[in-house]
């Protein structure tokens, strides 16, 4: 009797159903995440090294308008308007990136809930394909309010595994995150990129002129982050 012969679809049965689980893991978990208060990646990643985590969660209206105004306008001004991707921005990076230029970043909010919830943080062009999808799922799967909410709860805002509003502002000006003013606020928002380095409580002269941007834009254009206010309103 012959021997059947081995098909190439054989060994790759096990990798497929591997990656088919990764894939159910963030489909799973969104929905679950619309009232489960999530731990994000690189919160996971301390933990399981031993590192401490500082992390007390806000809900969202505990939490100060200027920030929320001053973090959409610093990261995302388009947040209440797309669709969890900013398509024009998209495109201007993908020219940049085909060009051999140096990215310059078209992340929204809603991009880097995804990236913090279900991904790695090392910069290249998978992660960010990724990055899509999984943002266009999190848009149609949840209310504005609530990807802001967790955005604002698993970003790192400190050194020593400080995540979340609560403890960045904690650390930086000893407040709760609800009693923030325009200074505050502004300077927390554009730690952001890059809490690591950037200290709000002892801003440099460009950490102070960034701040002083982003505050005038989310003075004068607020309204663009009405969707996360509560019945649709910020209070300014």
């Amino acid at each position: 009797m012959a021997r059947r012969r081995k098909t190439p679809l054989r060994y790759l049965r096990i990798p497929l159903v591997v990656l088919a689980l990764l894939a159910a893991i963030p489909l799973v978990l969104t929905p679950v995440y619309l009232f489960v208060q999530p731990i994000s990646v690189p919160m996971l990643e301390r933990y399981l090294t031993g590192r401490p985590v500082v992390r007390t969660w806000r809900d969202i209206d505990a939490i100060s308008d200027r920030l929320k105004a001053s973090a959409i306008l610093s990261e995302d001004g388009q947040f209440c308007r797309h669709w969890g991707v900013d398509i024009s921005a998209l495109r201007a990076e993908i020219d940049n990136y085909l060009r051999g230029q140096r990215a310059r970043g078209a992340s929204t909010l809603t991009m880097q809930v995804a990236r913090n919830l279900f991904l790695w943080n090392d910069p290249d062009p998978l992660r960010k394909a990724l990055e899509v999808p999984l943002a266009l799922y999190i848009d149609l799967v949840m209310p504005k309010k609530r990807i802001m909410e967790i955005y604002l709860n698993i970003a790192e805002w400190g050194p020593d595994g400080e995540f979340g509003v609560a403890a960045g502002s904690e650390r930086a000006f000893g407040r709760e995150p609800q009693n923030l003013d325009w200074r505050t606020a502004s300077l927390l928002a554009v730690t952001l990129p890059n809490p690591l380095v950037r200290n709000p409580a002892r801003p440099n002269a460009g950490l102070q002129r960034v701040a002083g941007i982003v505050e005038q834009r989310a003075r004068l254009y607020g309204e663009r982050a009405s969707c996360v206010g509560s019945s649709g309103r910020l209070a300014l």
